[in-house]
């Protein structure tokens, strides 16, 4: 069929979504567009079906079938300017830094990466850091916009390889704080389920497998401490990174996360006086190997402001915890 071509990933391309990778090259093309010219298989990686989501490795092959976009335009595109106010703000979320990379303490609210709507995001502030071969910051995974807490950026695309590898064969250790609606019984649990996007939304929702788009997800979850029956504060450590997991595995236990928009779907349910109703979901905590060198990186968060001040309602004691400590390993 004329009109097909067939592009390579490069290098430093590796790790991206295939969506984010077809917003690179052809800017001009829409995400329902694309998610069309995937589901019917027009476009596939190394001669096969792939996902909106798929991450990109070094040296596939990706059909592209015709888009009636120009691929140029991304060229012609004037360069964004630095903003000196956007360095500021990036270097006042550094927990941790070293000339590989750099783990941010992303504030609840902004997005880390552009979508629909979303002008401002840590994507697109990390230009800051631009040095002068060209080189940005990389993401090598993300948190959704209403989480705080750690977030893991490479400084070199060396770093930016070994670290999403990390990520992919599950070494990073991460471990999030969240205060929910009742206590779980038991205290400690798993929660093993599969979830898939639903239709015409942005959430996600419990499947069964085998269905359609449908991807393992399991999560350990420790009752640390609770404020009678109504509200308990857990500690959450993610064996996968799906999608909004965390969020939807707490709602699925009939638990769901303080101030979520999306999960929280318990009808009469007042926010207790002196509350914030914004999302109370801390990634807390990552143990990750670091890039270059041997050994590991241990990185801690500390509480949101929102998050502090419902501690201190509830008087929950954070120095009274370690979740790596007091936890057994999983």
């Amino acid at each position: 069929m004329s009109g097909i071509e067939t592009r390579t990933v490069k290098p430093d391309e590796a790790g991206m979504r295939l969506d984010r990778w077809f917003k690179s090259h052809f800017p001009g093309l829409g995400f329902g567009q694309l998610q069309k010219l995937v589901r019917t298989g027009q476009v596939r990686v190394d001669g096969g079906r792939v996902k909106t989501d798929t991450r990109m490795a070094s040296g596939q092959k990706v059909r592209i079938p015709p888009l009636g976009v120009d691929p140029k335009r991304i060229e012609k595109q004037a360069p964004k300017k630095v903003s000196d106010n956007d360095r500021a703000a990036i270097e006042a979320m550094i927990l941790y830094e070293d000339k590989d990379l750099m783990v941010l303490n992303k504030p609840a609210g902004l997005a880390v990466q552009g979508g629909s709507g979303t002008k401002r995001h840590i994507d697109g502030m990390l230009g800051a850091f631009t040095n002068k071969s060209g080189d940005k910051p990389r993401l090598v995974h993300r948190l959704d916009k209403d989480t705080a807490g750690c977030l893991v950026v490479a400084r070199s695309r060396k770093s930016a390889q070994a670290l999403t590898k990390a990520f992919r064969a599950r070494s990073a250790r991460k471990v999030y704080w969240a205060l929910v609606k009742g206590v779980p019984k038991p205290r400690q649990g798993k929660i093993s389920t599969y979830l898939a996007r639903e239709e015409h939304s942005e959430k996600m929702a419990i499947v069964r497998h085998g269905d359609d788009d449908a991807q393992h997800a399991m999560t350990y979850y420790s009752v640390v401490d609770n404020a009678g029956q109504n509200l308990a504060w857990l500690s959450m450590k993610p064996v996968t990174g799906r999608t909004h997991q965390l969020r939807a595995h707490a709602a699925h236990i009939g638990h769901p996360i303080i101030g979520d928009p999306k999960y929280f779907e318990i009808e009469n349910w007042e926010l207790p006086g002196g509350m914030q109703n914004k999302l109370h979901l801390l990634a807390r905590r990552i143990i990750i190997p670091h890039p270059t060198r041997s050994g590991k990186l241990d990185v801690t968060a500390p509480l949101p402001p929102h998050m502090q001040q419902s501690w201190n309602l509830l008087g929950f004691d954070t120095s009274d915890y370690d979740p790596m400590e007091d936890e057994e390993e999983v």
